[in-house]
């Protein structure tokens, strides 16, 4: 296996050690989720540059790439749903996993037709929109976390607080997360349909 695929192999491994984290909660875990999450993204970054750099690029790579940056993203999208001080409804996860889900089933028909069908541009734009999402709403739960850590002060009770500033920060930690998934989920049904579109003569045979 070559070391692109292998970085991507990383990333799948770590999944379930980010679950793990968000699952423990707390403010170090929810630290820690973040940092391997980072982490893991950058992975995605430099497998397939290096891919490109070396002309290593694989049959075998095209198909575990995107899969592992929907099995990364798809985790942390559904962990977002335990917390209810961010208010993501679960519609908006289930129409983000259910795009993945109905892309991924499409590739495997096309590899069933000899087809191989690799990210668009879209598609990776999606994808790097969902990775900043996820990074912007952790940071948001850490430093909630950090108010409670620290100070013994709950987002609950910063509400109390008058001052311009407490109010604007409150404002952000209720509104962000919220919006900030719906956008990503619009690319990802925007990005879905683009697949469908481009490649539907594939449903025809």
């Amino acid at each position: 296996m070559n070391l692109p695929n292998r970085l991507t192999m990383l990333r799948m491994i770590s999944v379930p050690f980010f679950i793990l984290c968000i699952e423990l909660s707390g403010f170090w875990f929810n630290l820690a989720a973040l940092l391997l999450f980072i982490a893991a993204s950058l992975t995605d970054f430099f497998d397939g540059r290096i891919a490109r750099k070396y002309n290593i690029i694989t049959p075998l790579g095209i198909f575990l790439d995107p899969l592992a940056d929907k099995l990364l993203v798809s985790a942390a999208f559904i962990s977002f749903i335990q917390f209810d001080d961010l208010h993501i409804p679960a519609w908006i996860v289930i129409a983000i996993i259910s795009r993945e889900f109905l892309i991924t089933g499409f590739r495997s028909l096309a590899a069933s037709k000899n087809v191989i069908i690799p990210a668009d541009k879209s598609g990776k734009f999606k994808t790097t929109f969902q990775i900043v999402v996820i990074i912007v709403v952790l940071a948001i739960i850490i430093v909630k976390d950090a108010f409670w850590e620290f100070y013994g002060v709950s987002s609950d009770m910063i509400e109390v607080y008058d001052k311009g500033a407490y109010k604007t920060l409150m404002f952000l930690f209720d509104n962000v997360p919220f919006w900030a998934v719906c956008i990503a989920a619009f690319l990802t049904i925007y990005s879905g349909a683009r697949y469908l579109i481009t490649h539907r003569a594939l449903l025809r045979e």
